[in-house]
């Protein structure tokens, strides 16, 4: 039995991948829907990522689709339980002409910034040759999809989805009996089943059946049909199994139809209505809301304002310490624009790391991206004030501390940062909101409050009784703290700090006030002031919120200096390249 009489295309959905046909084969009856949809935080960075490093175009008036040379990548934000390895669709591909020189420009990119992430073969080689004779490497989207490169001069652009399968041949035989895709090899080498310009692969899965695809990076693949009605009924009388019956989707953009079957080895696949455009998720996103509201904070059984509990940072990640120049006037923030912040923010700091490190990725944050502009509220042009020429030369000493610590070989672990070596992030920079471990957990007893970060488990016991300051000087990475109530808000003010973890190549002499309000039963405002005359000409300050998690979230330890394979691996690098110089000055 093959579906030919309804006439189909291969459609990839990556949490939908929509493959359309080559140009000319059935092109009109789906000219207006190619696509492969993958799970994605923000859509719009997912459609920036896949055009800037991929050569994908934005599709208009979608702003969660990319045309993928003819195929269109559409992004769904849905939960979603890790990468597509060890699924029954293990990755998709693209080719290119001259894959050496494509792979090089990825490379030369790097991890930070862009979240490309290469997949090195055993020797650390990017390419190899694949049995067809042709090269092929492979990289991760930050989302989790993995995607092989080919070089292939003949079909460049969207080239294949590669299944994995208990049983290779019986799958391919399935997709091609089903949906009339065209057997045939791939570089006299590959097997597949080709649907017009794009291959459906398969390998055999290592270990028994392969993990369903539902809920992955690749969610399903689908096909498109002229009357689902047919189809349907020739697939039930295939003994094919439906996950559910032809309907239109809540939010549908067409009035096409979808119905999602169960393919061989886990796959769950779509088949929908030609004319079918895809779903908009733009209202399943949440929305940040301000707290406008006054809020009277409940009280310990000592009678003082309640703090405590677990909050995260997560919904502040993102918003940058100075207003952008091109946000001079703007009030706030859309939650769309909100949500691609915070996504870059997290694409610039992800450092390779898997989406489970990422506690601001799609699924495992309940709280809606903050819309705010900046953290700085005074001066109200959001910037910070202008450096002092001591300012000025203690900026320039930490630009060129910096460099050194990225551009040469150190000596040892003391020439690295605080932050490398597991010490301290500094103050305020510790309790800034960031990729992952935005978690602050708050306790209080009679006279103290003790303020707990996840990141580096840095652990801040503030006494809210006064003491006297007389005797000796101490300075420490933290400072002293002292804290005091003004009312509902902690205020805490520290001093006595060694500058070693300097805020901005901020002095020793800088005096930081903070302030703690609970401004809702979920919600934490942070307010801090930098004053620091030696380094700028005026204080700042600057606002941010934490929402409360205690059903959700819990600090885990963040054992930082246990098995620290990074500085192992800085310092044996350095001294690698030591070695490289010693014996290119000998020769």
């Amino acid at each position: 039995m093959t579906l030919k009489s309804t006439r189909v295309a291969l459609v990839l959905l990556a949490v939908g991948v929509l493959v359309g046909a080559a140009p000319g084969e059935i092109r009109a009856a789906e000219a207006d829907y190619n696509h492969v949809s993958i799970t994605s935080s923000a859509p719009p960075e997912s459609v920036r990522w896949y055009s800037e490093h991929l050569g994908c175009e934005a599709v208009a008036d979608r702003d969660d689709t990319a045309d993928c040379f003819g195929v269109e990548v559409t992004f769904v934000p849905q939960p979603t339980m890790g990468s597509t390895q060890g699924t029954g669709v293990n990755h998709i591909g693209f080719s290119y002409a001259d894959l050496t020189a494509k792979m090089a420009d990825l490379e030369s990119i790097g991890v930070r910034g862009s979240g490309v992430r290469l997949q090195r073969f055993p020797g650390g080689a990017t390419l190899r040759e694949a049995t067809g004779g042709y090269l092929h490497g492979y990289i991760f989207d930050p989302w989790g999809t993995r995607i092989e490169l080919v070089e292939d001069q003949e079909n460049v652009g969207f080239h294949h989805v590669h299944l994995s399968a208990t049983d290779p041949q019986a799958t391919l035989a399935w997709y091609e009996q089903m949906f009339g895709g065209e057997r045939a090899v791939h570089a006299d080498a590959d097997e597949g089943v080709r649907f017009g310009s794009v291959w459906v692969f398969a390998s055999e899965h290592p270990e028994g059946t392969p993990a369903t695809t539902q809920g992955r990076a690749v969610d399903h693949i689908g096909f498109v049909v002229d009357d689902i009605d047919a189809a349907s009924a020739e697939l039930r009388a295939a003994g094919v199994e439906f996950q559910e019956e032809p309907v239109v989707p809540e939010n549908g953009r067409s009035a096409a139809r979808r119905a999602f079957i169960y393919a061989p080895d886990n796959v769950r696949l779509a088949m929908v209505e030609t004319g079918f455009a895809g779903v908009d998720t733009t209202s399943i996103a949440p929305v940040f809301v301000d707290v406008t509201e006054p809020y009277d904070t409940p009280r310990t059984p000592w009678d003082e304002p309640d703090l405590q509990g677990v909050w995260t940072g997560n919904a502040s990640h993102g918003i940058p310490l100075e207003r952008p120049e091109d946000l001079a006037d703007i009030e706030s923030l859309t939650p769309e624009q909100a949500a691609a912040r915070r996504e870059r923010g997290t694409l610039g700091s992800i450092w390779g790391y898997e989406r489970e490190w990422r506690d601001t990725t799609l699924g495992y944050d309940p709280n809606a991206p903050s819309t705010q502009v900046a953290m700085i509220v005074d001066p109200p042009d959001g910037r910070i004030p202008a450096l002092t020429s001591e300012g000025e030369r203690r900026a320039a000493q930490l630009a060129f501390d910096r460099g050194r610590y990225t551009n040469s070989n150190i000596a040892g672990p003391e020439e690295a940062t605080p932050f490398v070596r597991c010490i301290t992030r500094g103050l305020p920079s510790l309790m800034f909101p960031g990729v992952y471990n935005n978690g602050l957990q708050i306790y209080q007893g009679p006279g103290f409050v003790a303020i707990q970060k996840e990141m580096i488990h840095e652990t801040r016991v503030v006494p809210t009784t006064s003491r006297p300051k007389d005797g000796p000087t101490l300075t420490s990475w933290l400072g002293s703290a002292q804290g005091r109530w003004d009312g509902d808000t902690l205020v805490v003010e520290t001093t006595n700090l060694n500058a070693r973890a300097s805020f901005r190549g901020s002095s020793p002499d800088m005096i930081l006030t903070e302030r703690f309000t609970r401004i809702s039963p979920t919600r934490l405002e942070y307010q801090f002031t930098v004053d620091d005359p030696v380094v700028w000409t005026a204080p700042f300050t600057g606002r941010f919120t934490y929402d409360m998690d205690d059903e959700q979230y819990e600090l885990v330890e963040y054992a930082c200096h246990e098995g620290n394979y990074g500085m192992f691996n800085i310092l044996s690098g350095a001294r690698a390249r030591d070695r490289e110089a010693a014996e290119a000055a000998g020769r």
